[in-house]
């Protein structure tokens, strides 16, 4: 069964178009209105023009890392919209405190099973 997303808005962010692609599909199934960006400039703005209820973003991007992007459309907004899932490829501990100290939602590392992202987005927006 396919979670229902009908009213909501997710921006998904990655440079890699195929993990983009995959994403985006995955969520097309729902009935959100999906926007995506490959660039942190990119993503801010559409961020600021659309106001998404879920941000899934990728840690490492051109232009703007994801920490920089997390911190300006998280400012003083933790466990509000928009509610912020970030992908990275760092298995690494210090990337997730990083996010973390950010106001990060939730944090994966790639590669990562699509339906534990559907999981972690439907914990998220239907709260």
């Amino acid at each position: 069964m396919t979670e229902s997303f009908d009213g909501k808005r997710v921006l998904i962010v990655d440079d890699d178009p195929d993990i983009l692609e995959a994403i985006r599909i995955a969520f097309s199934e729902t009935g959100a209105v999906i926007d995506t960006a490959q660039d942190g400039n990119m993503a801010i703005e559409i961020a600021a023009a659309n106001t998404p209820d879920l941000v899934v973003l990728d840690a490492m991007l051109p232009k703007r890392s994801g920490f920089l992007v997390l911190e300006k459309i998280k400012a003083g907004r933790k466990g509000q919209r928009p509610f912020v899932i970030m992908i990275t490829g760092n298995p690494g501990q210090r990337h997730k405190s990083w996010a973390q100290s950010l106001g990060v939602d939730d944090y994966l590392n790639k590669p990562f099973r699509m339906d534990r992202l559907m999981e972690k987005a439907v914990k998220l927006l239907n709260n």
